[in-house]
């Protein structure tokens, strides 16, 4: 471990400018020293994070509370959705002000230790088990709610998640684009994008970010926005955890549409109706709605023991003109479905009767495939669901398991200028997802997993409408390559102000960092 070697060789002028008030300079209301770690407490072999962090010369502000392995609060500060291939922490700080984020960083970047900032614990990129034996810098507490009736804004913490924003806007008279999952942080799915059913009348979740308060690599708390340091806020609409911890974001609102009543469908159909339901999405290419969206579920129904798909209908509007969109699905013959009118703050908790809090249950083995798409093809998903009927009848260890093709409509997406933001896929309409889940220490369940979601993958990608597998930052899984998910024309522009903001790389532990040159040489993609 280098860092640890580069810590106990820390130089005294770092750490003497750092004691000096004078260096405390930027915008946060501290204005404390750093404290200087002293060198006889350093053991050459092993960092104790006990020691540095407890030490009361820190001077944390009264609300921050530190943990430890084998204690709870440390289980709550670390607990991730997955823990297939997890990041590892040696220690946990739940900081009680922004200054104390800004101290934290300061003394990372001095000390050279790895942390990581932790909002809801949603990550589930393979790049995270890249960081082992750090500081697990946990938000999760942060849940500042502020709605601006008047300015028709909300300003939250990075705590605060998707779930925890209906409720009160809703009763306030707005709405705002989401993902398709209630347990992430808002903050979070924001700096990578946010897709979600409200692609075709809102836009991305990015798209409604107005400004936000970061900590940048230097330890300067900062106000980012189209008007204060717009390169950046360019750089973090799509690959944000790259360039520092957001403490805040403020976000424009929309009125309720449609008096936030929407009709809501689920359907299920037997396996030998795949085929025709594809179809019907099929037909949808170009003509999809701005305000219909759609999300395919092929899983396994342990009740009839065998492969079934599912399908979850949100139309926008009167429900009048939402039944007549739906008349061909309701003709194909569902074995099931469930129709009603739902208010916008019930939506994710109607979606399959109950499916959003299935899927929020945490620390579970859970491996994802993922990719962009653009074109809707019948013969590719079933090709999906043949390979997923083979997966669940030669594995009852992963029948939890699912494929899901989230159907989007973008035309709200696609008005934002492609060079307004770096997210780079503004023409994907929908994503495919596939969700692999087995019990801890199942190792051949978990390589069947790994194989066929490789092969899905690999498959689906041929009828997505990219010529590569494309995925947003959210979604990889960090096997896809870097032009995969930032996208080729965005990199250059990212990766230069990557070197202007963290040029000593300090956030590198996120779904998929930006590297520090771009184009790669052939050793650098090794």
């Amino acid at each position: 471990m280098a860092w640890i070697a580069e810590f106990a060789s820390s130089k005294w002028a770092q750490l003497l400018l750092l004691s000096s008030g004078s260096f405390w300079n930027n915008k946060t209301d501290a204005v404390e020293p750093l404290w200087a770690y002293p060198k006889q407490t350093v053991d050459g072999s092993q960092f104790n994070f006990k020691d540095f962090l407890s030490h009361p010369a820190h001077l944390w502000s009264a609300n921050t509370s530190i943990s430890f392995p084998d204690s709870s609060e440390f289980e709550d500060a670390t607990a991730r959705w997955t823990i297939f291939s997890p990041p590892t922490y040696h220690a946990a700080i739940r900081p009680g002000t922004e200054a104390d984020i800004s101290r934290i960083v300061k003394l990372a970047s001095l000390y050279k230790f790895p942390f990581l900032t932790r909002g809801a614990g949603h990550g589930y990129s393979i790049a995270l088990s890249d960081f082992q034996n750090g500081l697990a810098l946990d938000l999760s507490q942060w849940k500042s709610f502020d709605i601006d009736t008047v300015a028709e804004t909300l300003t939250i913490g990075p705590g605060i998640t998707i779930n925890d924003v209906f409720d009160p806007i809703y009763e306030a008279g707005f709405q705002i684009q989401s993902g398709t999952c209630g347990c992430p942080s808002l903050i979070g799915v924001t700096l990578g994008g946010g897709a979600g059913r409200y692609q075709g009348i809102h836009g991305l979740v990015v798209d409604a970010l107005v400004s936000v308060r970061m900590i940048t690599a230097a330890g300067e708390l900062i106000e980012v926005s189209k008007e204060s340091y717009p390169d950046l806020f360019w750089a973090i609409r799509g690959a944000g955890a790259n360039f520092g911890v957001v403490t805040s974001a403020t976000y424009k609102l929309n009125r309720l549409v449609n008096k936030g009543n929407f009709l809501h469908a689920d359907f299920y159909f037997a396996a030998e109706k795949s085929y025709d339901y594809f179809k019907i999405i099929e037909s949808l290419n170009d003509k999809l709605p701005a305000n219909l969206a759609t999300i395919v579920l092929i899983n396994y129904n342990a009740s009839t023991n065998s492969i079934q798909v599912g399908g979850n209908w949100v139309y926008f509007g009167p429900e009048e003109e939402g039944m007549k969109a739906l008349a061909p699905v309701f003709e194909l013959g569902p074995i099931a479905s469930v129709v009603s009118v739902v208010p916008y703050n019930r939506l994710l908790a109607t979606t399959g009767g109950g499916y959003d809090t299935l899927v929020c249950i945490g620390h579970t083995v859970r491996d994802l495939y993922s990719l962009n798409q653009k074109t809707y093809s019948a013969s590719g998903w079933q090709k999906g669901f043949d390979k997923m009927a083979k997966f669940f009848d030669e594995n009852p260890g992963g029948r939890n398991s699912a494929l899901v093709f989230e159907v989007f409509p973008n035309q709200a997406t696609e008005s934002v200028a492609s060079d307004e933001t770096a997210f780079a896929w503004r023409d994907a309409k929908g994503y495919i997802i596939g969700h692999f889940i087995w019990a801890e220490g199942d190792a051949a369940t978990a390589e069947a997993a790994n194989k066929v979601g490789l092969e899905l993958r690999e498959e689906l990608v041929l009828t997505s409408g990219y010529d590569e597998p494309s995925v947003f930052v959210n979604y990889a899984r960090g096997d896809e390559g870097l032009e995969n998910i930032y996208g080729r024309d965005k990199l250059p522009r990212l990766v230069q102000l990557k070197k202007t903001w963290d040029p000593n790389n300090l956030f590198c532990y996120n779904n998929y960092p930006l590297p520090s040159k771009y184009p790669l040489n052939h050793a650098d993609e090794l």
